[in-house]
């Protein structure tokens, strides 16, 4: 974070969670009402720190796609077979079978791989939220990468090379590879077509350069296929070194936020078979990213 961010004072208590981003929040409780000085601060946060975490949360669904609408356009997924019936702003990642146990398979094999949310759009993810209803004892985690320091750790030809450089997101792409036994629907391919968008992207509100890959990128335009696949799965291994990734143990009423623009994430293997998991998820939708 900023020398900016560690100099201001919020209207709450802030402990930085790693040395380059994130920090948990203290004394705010999302449940009540937020009024504007205080969402002011919390979105100052967002922006100085990319990823705030609060702790014991009491966040009913409608406060949380409540919360999620004062950031913008709230999405609505196309895998509709994932979000709640009364709010379908809210997509859940549950291993929950009707029996009420664990089912020993996992609801998103994609969330598994370094991404970011959305990328897969021409209007890709500003925030995306995370409720945590039941927290697995152990694994299933998530880890964050921070993309600017990942932009800053790079040589200077490196820089030069990528510059002006687009991949193509592909959510059918992503989604067959890693999740082959429940693909895409010709529909929902049909609504979400491959996309592309700047290696390295500004980011809208900062200013700050940042490398905006994941997962969901396919290959890069102008390169043969084959030669642009190898380079986007380099790149996309060395843009998560330890140095710049947060990993974070799930709590039961964690709900954290974080800026879809300069992290990536992935969740963390558990055994579905013993453990439960259950997660409600919503995506702030952003920018076109330049």
């Amino acid at each position: 974070m900023s020398d900016a961010a560690r100099s201001h004072r919020y209207a709450f208590d802030v402990r930085p969670l790693a040395p380059s981003f994130g920090a948990e929040i203290l004394g705010v409780d999302l449940a009540q009402p937020v009024d504007e000085p205080l969402f002011a601060d919390l979105y100052r946060a967002f922006l100085d720190y990319q990823l705030l975490l609060f702790r014991d949360q009491a966040l009913p669904h409608a406060a949380q796609v409540g919360f999620a609408r004062r950031f913008g356009e709230v999405q609505i997924h196309v895998m509709n077979q994932y979000l709640n019936a009364e709010f379908p702003e809210l997509y859940t990642l549950s291993n929950v079978g009707p029996d009420g146990r664990p089912a020993g398979k996992h609801p998103d094999k994609g969330t598994m791989y370094w991404h970011t949310d959305n990328s897969w759009s021409k209007v890709t993810g500003q925030a995306t939220m995370l409720f945590v209803e039941v927290a697995p004892a152990k694994g299933g985690g998530t880890e964050w990468a921070d993309m600017y320091a990942a932009y800053e750790l790079l040589d200077e030809a490196v820089k030069r090379q990528l510059a002006g450089m687009r991949a193509v997101h592909d959510l059918n792409f992503s989604r067959t590879r890693r999740h082959g036994e429940d693909p895409m629907t010709e529909e929902q391919r049909r609504q979400k077509p491959p996309v592309d968008h700047p290696i390295v992207r500004t980011h809208p509100e900062t200013g700050r350069k940042c490398l905006y890959l994941g997962d969901h990128a396919s290959h890069i335009l102008g390169l043969a296929l084959d030669e642009g696949r190898a380079m986007v799965e380099e790149l996309n291994a060395r843009i998560v070194s330890p140095e710049v990734v947060y990993s974070h143990r799930w709590r039961r009423r964690d709900f954290v936020v974080w800026d879809n623009r300069c992290l990536l994430h992935r969740a963390l293997p558990y055994d579905t078979a013993s453990e439960t998991r259950v997660i409600r998820r919503c995506t702030v939708l952003g920018q076109i990213p330049v």
